[in-house]
């Protein structure tokens, strides 16, 4: 029996210990400050590395694009050369649409459009733009089942009174149409540009 007492001792004094040290640790747990996850950083879809993807198959493949000009209901429309392609879809190309330099002035949304059955990509400004910022806002409409590009749509400020809406459809054509906004609220299309490669 004199044995046990000691033994039983030794026990207790091991388990309040043992207890001690799992409270400690609980509560250094409690107090220290729990990581939150970084917050998801920004990607944007890369819209101008598309264009010129666009650009390089119309190249490659020696199509010669058609462009109509529309100005107060009246079209015309002559065979585009070639080598002035790019300059024509100068206004696609600026600025830069990548994965870093226009992160710090627009933020990106994703959602499935049910209604087009598209995967959208909708950018918007965070807040004030720069002056020499023409561009407002662009939508990016990606098909789903493929993940092909079906369009890009795109709205500049070109002046205070005056907006100029893009529109790139995948592998078809591209147009620019040039809208004066009157200062009743009303709103009249001035031109309209549009090259076709597809045919």
């Amino acid at each position: 029996m004199n044995k046990l007492i000691p033994l039983l001792l030794v026990v207790a004094l091991l388990q309040s210990c043992n207890q001690g040290a799992k409270n400690n640790a609980s509560t250094e747990q409690a107090i220290a400050p729990q990581e939150k996850p970084a917050p998801e950083k920004q990607s944007f879809f890369p819209v101008t590395s598309y264009f010129k993807g666009q650009l390089y198959d119309i190249l490659h493949k020696g199509i010669n694009p058609m462009k109509y000009r529309t100005i107060n209901d009246h079209t015309d429309s002559a065979w585009l050369k070639i080598e002035s392609l790019t300059k024509e879809v100068d206004e696609f190309l600026h600025p830069e649409i990548d994965s870093v330099n226009l992160i710090n002035l627009f933020t990106e949304k994703k959602f499935m459009d049910q209604s087009i059955d598209a995967l959208t990509f909708t950018y918007d400004p965070i807040g004030e733009l720069p002056d020499s910022m023409t561009l407002r806002h662009w939508d990016v409409y990606v098909d789903p089942k493929s993940g092909n590009i079906r369009r890009v749509y795109m709205v500049k400020q070109v002046s205070e009174n005056k907006t100029m809406q893009l529109t790139w459809q995948g592998d078809k054509w591209c147009k620019k149409v040039i809208i004066v906004n009157n200062p009743d609220g009303s709103s009249v299309v001035e031109k309209e540009e549009k090259i076709s490669w597809d045919f």
